[in-house]
């Protein structure tokens, strides 16, 4: 069972729209030059492997995916949000501890 993919402007619909209504899905949008962004990458993916399949991490290049950075309002980044039902239920700003982040996400799945 994937556990992380990515996604961007073309496939963002499918990949996160669709299957936030029969599974949270949370999007890191990060981009490579962003230094929080590098430093929260490997503990969202951590984080997603031990929550085993109770959420799919979808990640979005802000540059690569500028529509989305737009659609969304991206204006810092890391901005982790979380879709259920094709909808924004919550989200954070910034790198956080892993605490927070499993603290985060206990509270919304």
């Amino acid at each position: 069972m994937e556990v992380e993919i990515e996604a961007n402007d073309e496939d963002f619909e499918e990949k996160v729209i669709e299957r936030s209504k029969s599974l949270p899905v949370v999007v890191d949008f990060w981009g490579s030059w962003c230094l929080p962004c590098r430093l929260l990458s490997p503990i969202m993916s951590k984080i997603a492997k031990e929550y085993q399949g109770k959420f799919l991490l979808v990640k979005v290049n802000v540059d690569e995916s500028p529509k989305l950075a737009e659609r969304y309002q991206i204006m810092s980044i890391p901005n982790v949000k979380m879709f259920k039902n094709g909808r924004i239920v919550d989200e954070f700003l910034g790198a956080m501890p892993e605490p927070l982040i499993k603290k985060w996400l206990d509270k919304n799945l």
